[in-house]
């Protein structure tokens, strides 16, 4: 690839931030959240791009004075057991660090804190509206409708190395008040008025 301008070859698409926003969701977390101290995360070891989220949350949690207690889980069946082991008052939130396991099963994640009375933190809109805490992340709406517009474009003739590589940079914090009503909690007005969108 010679560059996002110009990829050349059969190579095009759309970018997006991903591990890049690990430090600011854990931020947001702790401006929520002013007295975390200790925040649990669940994730797949022998995965390398969720081992590297990871030590991103590490360095994150580190920077915050918060410790991160992590829990390396490889499949559904161990999730749901660490889930089941997590007990109430152990940590005071949950961080999601990225890996396609653990956030396929999110509305678990979800279900399983609020009823332990954990608030959740993930990186997108539709976990959120699902009763997660809060979101910060790219709008991937917005990444649908760009990436629809490259394939149209194929569709319709245009070479893909004609085709610049699209960065998708849109981001969004998104609260669920309803949630954090029922966990007993107060957001700061301050994060409220920030929010892209505000779930009551």
């Amino acid at each position: 690839m010679e560059s996002f301008a110009k990829p050349g070859g059969r190579l095009t698409g759309v970018h997006w931030l991903g591990r890049e926003l690990t430090a600011k969701r854990f931020e947001i977390l702790k401006e929520m959240l002013p007295k975390l101290r200790r925040v649990v995360t669940f994730y797949n070891p022998g995965n390398r791009t969720s081992s590297e989220n990871a030590k991103l949350a590490r360095e994150a949690a580190r920077h915050l004075r918060v410790d991160i207690v992590e829990r390396h889980v490889i499949s559904v069946e161990q999730l749901r057991a660490a889930l089941d082991r997590l007990k109430t008052g152990e940590v005071d939130a949950y961080f999601y660090v990225g890996d396609a396991m653990v956030v396929s099963q999110a509305q678990l994640i979800v279900d399983t804190a609020n009823a332990k009375r954990l608030p959740t933190m993930f990186h997108e809109r539709g976990i959120v509206a699902k009763g997660a805490l809060a979101g910060y992340g790219v709008n991937y709406r917005e990444v649908g409708r760009a990436s629809a517009k490259h394939v149209q474009r194929v569709l319709t003739g245009t070479s893909p190395k004609d085709l610049p590589i699209e960065n998708t940079d849109r981001l969004e914090l998104i609260l669920n008040l309803k949630t954090a009503k029922a966990l007993g909690l107060t957001i700061p007005p301050s994060l409220v008025q920030r929010a892209d969108q505000v779930i009551e």
